[in-house]
């Protein structure tokens, strides 16, 4: 299909071409989020081939960085030169991260050619949402994003399992080398199939200076938010160093931004109230939703007594429920027009509402009742994925649709990242006060504050047999007795974990409630049927 302007358009595209471009949008949307899941099945493997345990998470904080910084230019870009072709150049940027990654020697190599793969992901990402604006008109585009939301759902689930299928059947590297026959299909369908789209008018003068800043603005809150709390204190000189460097190089991205010709990031379009309030709104809901699905696993295993394996299955039903309720929300926005502000409340009331009731959960709450708990809240969270985004793509012009489209995907990134960040912090302080003063004074004069302070620092030991057995070694010699106080030391560690992870439910409640209230200023958008 020959270049043209957007005016018009989505009324004379045949269907079936539509179809099949949006087929491979949903495809290459499956492939982006797989690998944040599938990698975790497959690291334990990587790490006996490769070697380098100590490197293990920077194989995910790589990919991430190198998405997070991504995704915001990504959007602008795309606005500039058009979607078609900049979206094949991400997918094949992808492709051949993945070869590389597949193909790595060494940790370092995995490590470096992750952050490739996560350059191409990161467009991907940025631009799959903006695809749905460009093939349909607004009163069509709920249902695509309630779809949209059902694949990434469907790669959250598949991922795991498929991860430990290719490493045990196969090889770890198929779990990379799967990519290529995969993203070729959904390179075959674009290059034939989407129209090649871009705004009359526009200038092709990129904002080199904003780039430049929004890296040096991001990568160092990334790097002070992945090693804080973990290879360093919050409080040492080099992660303040990081985040005071990348509040600087925030203040200095804006300004250099409100004078930028074409900017990375149009601060005007901040002027729309639309948009102010579905951006603070995507970013409390990236805050709250994050440590939920991150935690929730950690209830189950290290509270409950359950498997890795079934504290991954319970996640299912939640996921489902945010699928379909995402899927529900599509249709009823796509039927009804503007009922924005009605159904993102009631997304952030019940994401509040349950996990308000996981803060009030114990070491005996029944199974039933913790998954009324997470599919109520996976329901709401699933009713505010497609919410926001919709109503910002209804409000602005074409011109800058895929940069206000990538500017909520950013935000609502660095929201789950701050969110999880914030919240580890008040976990591990919790987790240890709570266990340092409900510990008995016969264990205190047992095991040292050392052995203890290790102990506490490694949640492990609740879940892992081997890590059990190293400290039941403790108190061997002692007999029965041993036995008892190893037993106390196990219900202390057990108690402080649930007392931890419900009090972080119970502040994360109150971010969704922020949310909400940020929510309710969302004014209403009339129905329209053309952009």
């Amino acid at each position: 299909m020959e270049d043209k302007d957007v005016s018009g358009f989505q009324s004379s595209l045949p269907r079936r071409q539509v179809m099949l471009a949006m087929a491979g949008t949903m495809l290459a949307m499956f492939l982006s989020m797989l690998y944040m899941t599938v990698m975790s099945t497959a690291m334990p493997r990587i790490v006996t081939d490769l070697g380098g345990f100590s490197q293990y998470t920077w194989v995910f904080t790589s990919y991430f960085i190198a998405e997070v910084v991504v995704v915001l230019i990504a959007g602008k870009l795309s606005d500039m030169y058009g979607r078609k072709w900049f979206y094949i150049a991400c997918l094949g940027i992808f492709i051949a991260g993945s070869f590389l990654s597949g193909i790595s020697q060494t940790m370092t190599q995995l490590i470096i050619f992750r952050g490739v793969q996560g350059i191409g992901g990161g467009g991907i990402m940025a631009i799959s949402f903006i695809v749905i604006a460009d093939l349909f008109p607004p009163s069509e585009r709920g249902k695509w994003h309630g779809a949209m939301s059902i694949v990434m759902a469907l790669a959250t689930v598949v991922g795991p399992t498929l991860g430990g299928y290719l490493t045990d059947y196969l090889s770890w590297r198929w779990c990379f080398f799967i990519n290529i026959p995969a993203g070729a299909a959904v390179g075959i369908l674009f290059t034939f199939f989407y129209p090649h789209l871009q705004p009359a008018g526009r200038k092709g003068k990129i904002d080199y200076s904003g780039v430049v800043m929004t890296v040096l603005a991001i990568v160092p809150l990334m790097l002070a938010l992945t090693w804080g709390g973990a290879d360093y204190s919050w409080s040492s000189p080099f992660i303040l160093g990081l985040l005071g460097f990348s509040l600087v190089m925030f203040v200095v991205f804006f300004l250099v931004e409100s004078r930028a010709e074409e900017p990375v990031l149009p601060l005007h379009l901040f002027r729309s109230r639309v948009v102010l309030v579905s951006a603070i709104a995507v970013l409390f809901m990236g805050f709250t939703f994050a440590p939920v699905i991150t935690f929730v696993p950690l209830y189950f295993q290290g509270v409950m007594g359950t498997t890795a394996t079934m504290s991954g299955n319970f996640l299912i039903p939640m996921m489902l429920g945010a699928s379909i309720s995402s899927f529900l929300c599509g249709q009823i926005l796509s039927r009804t027009g503007g009922n924005y502000r009605l159904l993102g409340s009631i997304g952030f009331v019940m994401m509040a509402v349950g996990i308000y009731l996981l803060s009030r959960m114990t070491p005996e709450t029944g199974y039933a009742v913790v998954m009324i708990n997470i599919v109520l809240t996976g329901i709401g969270a699933g009713l505010l994925f497609p919410l926001h985004t919709l109503a910002v793509q209804n409000t602005v012009s074409y011109a800058v649709m895929g940069t206000a489209t990538s500017i909520l995907t950013w935000l609502r990134t660095i929201g789950m990242l701050l969110g999880l960040s914030l919240v580890g912090a008040i976990l591990n302080n919790r987790y240890y006060a709570t266990f340092m003063s409900t510990l008995s004074s016969e264990v205190k004069e047992v095991v040292s504050m050392e052995k203890l302070a290790s102990i506490v620092n490694n949640p492990q030991a609740l879940i892992n047999p081997e890590a059990q057995s190293q400290m039941q070694s403790l108190f061997e010699g002692m007999g029965a007795h041993g036995t008892v106080l190893f037993n106390q030391l196990l219900a202390t560690l057990q108690n402080a974990l649930s007392n931890a992870l419900t009090y972080i439910f119970a502040v994360v409640a109150v971010f969704s409630c922020v949310g909400l209230i940020v929510n309710l200023f969302l004014k209403g958008i009339p129905r329209h049927r053309r952009n």
